[in-house]
């Protein structure tokens, strides 16, 4: 029988993104009361637009659905095994994408706001924490995120007797769909690949001659940047999401075989010219009428940002629902400061979640929020609770933020780093896939898929048993 909820104190949760969202969700879906805590309106951030919970300040796309061959669409399946409302929200206000799930943005912030609204268990303060949770709340999730306010993270930062690590995190511009040039630009995925509540046709590409490129690249490169701020300096870029202009700055080809990439497309105005390379538009809202440039994460001034981004053809006449602009993420030492609990060695009544553990993506951090809530909901229920298996999706990310890269080997800088959740994380199997269903033997690629098909076969069977031992029994208790 779950304990009645006013018998137990309230489990604070810090933060309304995604992270705290779903923690405060899986924390009330057992029986604890939540009080979660919002600075937003109170006290709003550079890149935060609305008071709304987990506002996506970012992309829309929460990547790759697919659970067989991808990680993040493993992991996907795994947070719907166990009912995530972030997952709940994204499937319910998915926008085509191709083989990608990716969301109307206010309408998924929308549902995410208003279930944790009206759930009785959940309580929402709009307030600032400034400096350290009051002592005297034993239960605390700290899910402040990459923007945490100055005081908080000055005051983690004293109790822990470690700097924070910080990266740059670049916003990509949105462009109004009736703006585009189709006469020049055309719809369709990458090899024509179908997702969830697509057609094979989801994205709109623009192509570039050579020429055009290397004017784009030269302009990139020129165009005026926003300067950074003395504190900014010798902060670090987090490589899964670089400013294009600084992967220009890498080589004249890095583009084409990044965003800008021609493979699998073929231009439905001239079929017979391979583009040299192509840059795509993913759509933003559910109505269709903002379009989001994928990949070209921006710290170019606004006036040079307009000026170079309308040298693509299809855009030349290019209105901006919002233009790029970059921010300041900061991380911390997990591995050296947390448990495999997500408890800060220093003071563990604090447990921390979603990208301030150094997970990166929308989805990873939902993924170590869920985490964050259950072991904080079982710690309040006194109820034992191990760790998913690091066969999983979710194993595999918490054991890279609370069990690896602690020091480099020669007294060096630290090797913890921002991580997306990807295969390289997983433990090896016990033997790789080496046939076919039909005996014949695997060869060259077809190696590399079975591999992840394996591995994620495997993941999803040992989640399950770890659901079936070790929530659905002590849930139930």
């Amino acid at each position: 029988m779950i304990d009645t909820p006013w018998i137990t104190e309230p489990i604070h949760v810090i933060g309304g993104g995604l992270a705290g969202s779903e923690a405060a969700w899986q924390i009330a879906a057992r029986g604890c009361r939540v009080v979660l805590h919002e600075m937003r309106p109170i006290r709003t951030t550079e890149a935060h637009r609305t008071e709304s919970f987990a506002e996506l300040v970012c992309s829309n796309s929460f990547r790759s659905d697919d659970a067989a061959n991808n990680a993040v669409g493993l992991l996907h399946a795994e947070l719907r095994k166990l009912n995530s409302l972030i997952m709940a929200s994204a499937d319910a206000h998915q926008v085509p994408a191709g083989g990608a799930l990716a969301v109307d943005r206010e309408g998924f912030s929308a549902a995410v706001s208003a279930a944790l609204s009206g759930h009785p268990l959940i309580e929402i303060r709009r307030e600032e924490i400034a400096g350290l949770p009051p002592a005297e709340w034993s239960n605390v999730v700290v899910a402040t995120g990459p923007l945490t306010s100055p005081a908080l993270a000055d005051a983690v930062r004293a109790l822990s007797g470690e700097d924070s690590l910080a990266f740059f995190d670049a916003i990509a511009p949105i462009v109004h769909r009736d703006s585009i040039d189709m006469s020049k630009a055309w719809f369709q995925s990458r090899y024509d690949k179908v997702g969830p509540g697509g057609n094979g046709a989801d994205y709109i590409n623009c192509p570039l001659s050579r020429e055009q490129y290397e004017a784009f690249v030269a302009a990139l490169i020129a165009g005026e940047k926003t300067d950074f701020k003395e504190w900014e300096s010798n902060t670090p870029y987090f490589d899964g999401c670089l400013p294009i202009e600084v992967m220009a700055e890498r080589g004249p080809e890095t583009l084409r075989h990044g965003p800008m990439k021609p493979v699998g497309l073929t231009n439905a105005h001239e079929p017979t010219v391979k583009p040299y390379a192509i840059v795509q538009l993913r759509q933003d809202n559910k109505l269709g009428t903002l379009y989001n440039i994928v990949g070209f994460q921006t710290k170019l001034k606004y006036g040079a940002q307009t000026n170079v981004l309308r040298m693509i053809p299809g855009l030349e006449q290019a209105e901006f629902a919002r233009l790029g602009g970059l921010h300041r993420n900061t991380f911390l030492n997990s591995p050296k400061l947390l448990d495999a609990r997500l408890r800060l060695r220093a003071q563990p009544r604090l447990r921390f979640a979603g990208q301030m553990t150094g997970c990166e993506g929308y989805v990873e951090s939902a993924g170590i929020g869920l985490l964050a809530g259950l072991f904080a909901a079982h710690e309040a229920l006194t109820r034992p609770i191990a760790p998913p298996p690091p066969t999983t999706a979710l194993g595999a990310l918490l054991n890279h933020i609370t069990g690896g890269h602690i020091e480099a080997i020669d007294a060096g800088p630290r090797s913890f780093q921002p991580m997306n959740i990807n295969f390289g994380l997983f433990p090896p199997l016990a033997q790789n896939p080496t046939k076919k269903a039909d005996g014949t033997r695997l060869r060259g690629n077809e190696k590399t898929i079975a591999k992840k098909q394996a591995m994620s076969a495997r993941a999803l069977a040992d989640l399950d048993v770890w659901i079936a031992e070790t929530l659905k029994v002590t849930d139930a208790a």
